[in-house]
């Protein structure tokens, strides 16, 4: 059955990659080069909680969610949990210097990786700066959307990404496992 749909796809010219992921679906694996020059993949990560979060240093929402600290303080706190933070650049005009300056004035100490052709952001259906993503020890996609319900940044009540991990950390249920996300769009390089 699912090797006919496939088929009937490629036939029509649609793309398999088009299928949209879910929670509860094994997150793609990527192998990407951070700012540093450090190659990383999600597979190198099994075993440990993953977040992903899309990112633009141009974008306004990206920029006030820096200068709040709002990601930076996220990243350390579950970082001293085992938690492994990823930002994903999938800009077409992203370099290995591009973002350098907003990285040293922001002190963002985990991995800017670049993803200039938009592979991996098309493989995740990112489609805003910020867009999460939360991957479980096993690998699997366990919440995916905004990092908070305020998009204007004025009167936050609940932050997605802390609940899903707090949750899962603890082994329990992700409450909100999907939300709408919010931002400016991907900027991916034209086709």
């Amino acid at each position: 059955m699912i090797r006919n749909f496939i088929t009937f796809c490629a036939l029509i010219g649609l793309s398999t990659t088009a299928l949209a992921l879910k929670t509860g679906d094994k997150a793609p694996d990527f192998k990407l080069t951070d700012t540093q020059g450090a190659t990383h993949s999600l597979s190198a990560q099994q075993g440990k909680w993953v977040v992903l979060e899309w990112y633009n240093p141009t974008c306004p929402f990206v920029v006030r969610h820096y200068e709040k600290q709002t990601m930076t303080k996220l990243a350390s706190e579950f970082g001293a949990k085992g938690v492994q933070w990823f930002a994903v650049d999938s800009s077409h005009f992203v370099t290995a210097n591009s973002g350098k300056d907003f990285e040293a004035k922001h002190s963002i100490k985990h991995p800017v990786l670049l993803d200039a052709d938009g592979t991996v952001g098309r493989k995740y259906g990112a489609k805003t700066t910020p867009h999460m993503y939360v991957i479980d020890p096993s690998g699997v996609l366990r919440y995916m959307g905004a990092i908070d319900d305020d998009p204007w940044g004025d009167k936050t009540k609940k932050n997605y990404v802390r609940n899903a991990l707090t949750d899962g950390l603890a082994g329990k249920s992700i409450q909100t496992s999907e939300t709408k996300p919010y931002g400016c769009s991907v900027k991916y390089k034209s086709k």
